[in-house]
């Protein structure tokens, strides 16, 4: 079954060049293309979806919205965002991250990281390898005080669970967590999996979050 993709961006040009790439990629189908936030939400309502590739800056209704309300809604829960933005200048990133966005890629990757990205989100994994989400979320979430709602969450984690959380958040892969630990990765990865059960995460770059946020981790770790 093709992955069925929507290009969200206010840029035609933008939107038709990965257009042109994805359909003659095999196993991915666009199935439409949307100027701003609004017309994105509505298509995504109007039509099956697996993933959203997403501006962030767009007028009207922005990304962030738009995927707030898309990843809001119960009956689009099998829809992954992900946003596009350009890292070192979109202080935004975060904030679409705990809309609900699954991932972010840079409007400036290779068309081949482009596929690889659809692919990753489709599948419900993480976007970027472990150490590079924990980069990116250092660095956004360093002026942030932890949440006490994460931070009560948080305790729903056994012992050992909580030890692989903050593993996870400090860029340890499954691999690595279970030689750190002394664990199979199958224990490993099913640690990680009941975690983001237990704390609502979507992927593992929302657990990753929820780390930071519940000060389980310090962007100084």
């Amino acid at each position: 079954m093709s992955i069925r993709v929507l290009l969200v961006d206010d840029q035609a040009l933008l939107r038709g060049t990965f257009r042109i790439l994805l359909e003659a990629t095999p196993g991915i189908e666009v199935i439409g293309e949307a100027s701003d936030g609004s017309d994105a939400v509505d298509q995504v309502r109007a039509r099956p979806t697996d993933v959203v590739v997403m501006d962030i800056r767009m007028p009207g209704l922005d990304g962030i919205e738009a995927t707030r309300i898309i990843t809001g809604d119960k009956a689009l829960a099998g829809v992954k965002v992900l946003i596009l933005t350009t890292f070192e200048t979109d202080e935004h990133v975060a904030d679409a991250l705990q809309a609900g966005a699954s991932g972010f890629i840079g409007k400036g990757i290779n068309p081949q990281e482009l596929i690889d990205a659809i692919r990753t989100i489709a599948a419900g994994d993480a976007l970027l390898s472990p150490t590079a989400t924990r980069s990116l979320i250092q660095r956004f979430t360093a002026r942030r005080r932890p949440a006490r709602h994460a931070a009560s969450m948080l305790e729903s984690l056994t012992a050992r669970e909580r030890e692989v959380v903050t593993l996870a958040a400090m860029g340890l892969s499954n691999d690595e967590i279970a030689d750190r630990l002394g664990i199979s990765v199958l224990t490993a990865k099913t640690h990680v999996n009941r975690s983001m059960v237990k704390l609502g995460a979507r992927d593992r770059a929302h657990l990753v979050i929820a780390a930071y946020e519940g000060g389980l981790v310090h962007p100084s770790q």
